[in-house]
């Protein structure tokens, strides 16, 4: 049976649109673009208000419809689009006083993401930036320890009629966690909603102020935390924590497609090697691969990205995290050098980015 579109908008006419009585054809909102490639027909229906509450149910009773009233073989399912005669409301800038917005992320626990994080922006203000970090890693706070700044509580201020949460703010850098806001020796036991719900507190209700980078510490993997993210700001681009053994590079290719995929977009600032290598203290010219060798590196080179940077282990990183001193406060230490160079090669993929991309834009549904 060949198909063609009148048979298809007659079909459609037995669809009335919920408490009118008016079917959706005579209503106007069947787009007359139809498009048909032999059995797989693809079609568009157009509504008043961009939330319109019975569009997915009419979306249903369209393809039941075409279905049972042109041919039961039809491909329609999953071939109806929406659009709007209705323009969507225009997103407030949360964060208008943020020049760039960079998230930081990791495939899989244990890469070292936070502390990357937290001595790119220790780093990144010794340089004279402008710096924040929001710790979205919600169920494993760390920022508050690694910034010495376990215990404080921040305090509301009035700005601009608004009472507006203060960051803390300590070796240069501005701060918010959830972790200053529950015990610390306390489990985060909350559903998503709640959770989702609390970073988009902490981004809209503080005061960041002007901020040249705005670092989104991340939790491990892809959740619900990240897709929140990319719905509530509109993010410069990502940064890519992974050591340098296979497995968890796997799990860093799945973190880029999750921000590379068509309904994030998201553009990929870089890869971060961390634990690239171990020099004992007493021999510094000594470098030992325990994880591998360049596996970073070689996936930089695969995918077509930048090799930000490698960052060996050394005791001292350890003891800066656990002390709350980051060690990108030494920058004349092996890994002050390469937090340091880290900086620089982040701020020139930032430039880089910006003079070659358009702005990212805030995710408006990712299905």
């Amino acid at each position: 049976m060949a198909i063609y579109p009148k048979l298809i908008i007659d079909a459609l006419r037995t669809v009335r649109y919920p408490g009118t009585g008016k079917d959706i054809v005579t209503m106007g909102m069947v787009d007359e673009d139809i498009h048909i490639d032999g059995m797989k027909v693809s079609l568009t229906l157009i509504t008043e208000k961009v939330n319109d509450p019975f569009i997915k149910s009419l979306v249903k009773m369209a393809e039941q419809a075409i279905l049972t009233h042109a041919d039961k073989d039809i491909e329609i399912k999953g071939n109806i689009s929406v659009k709007s005669k209705q323009a969507p409301p225009a997103q407030p800038d949360l964060l208008p006083g943020v020049k760039n917005i960079i998230a930081v992320a990791s495939g899989k626990g244990g890469v070292g993401k936070s502390t990357v994080c937290t001595n790119l922006a220790v780093a990144l203000a010794q340089k004279g930036y402008k710096v924040g970090v929001l710790d979205a890693d919600i169920f494993g706070p760390s920022i508050p320890k690694m910034l010495d700044a376990e215990g404080e509580r921040p305090v509301l201020e009035e700005v601009e009629g608004r009472d507006l949460i203060m960051p803390i703010m300590n070796h240069g850098v501005k701060m918010l966690s959830i972790g200053f806001f529950v015990n610390a020796d306390d489990a985060v036991v909350w559903r998503g909603s709640l959770a989702s719900n609390a970073l988009k507190q902490l981004i809209g209700d503080a005061d960041w102020g002007e901020l040249d980078y705005f670092l989104i510490d991340l939790p491990p993997g892809t959740s619900d935390i990240h897709l929140t993210m990319v719905q509530t700001v509109s993010i410069t681009g990502a940064v890519i924590v992974s050591t340098p053994q296979e497995v968890a590079l796997a799990d860093a290719r799945k973190g880029i497609s999750m921000f590379t995929g068509d309904k994030v977009g998201v553009p990929i600032l870089g890869l971060v090697e961390n634990m690239a290598w171990f020099t004992p203290a007493e021999l510094p010219e000594n470098k030992y691969y325990i994880f591998g060798k360049d596996g970073c590196k070689r996936l930089a080179e695969e995918s077509g990205y930048e090799l930000l940077g490698q960052i060996p282990i050394v005791q001292s990183i350890r003891e800066g995290g656990d002390d709350g001193k980051p060690v990108a406060l030494n920058p004349d230490s092996i890994t002050g050098m390469a937090f340091a160079a880290l900086a620089d090669n982040v701020v020139d993929a930032v430039d880089k980015r910006n003079r070659e991309l358009p702005k990212t834009g805030v995710v408006e549904m990712v299905r």
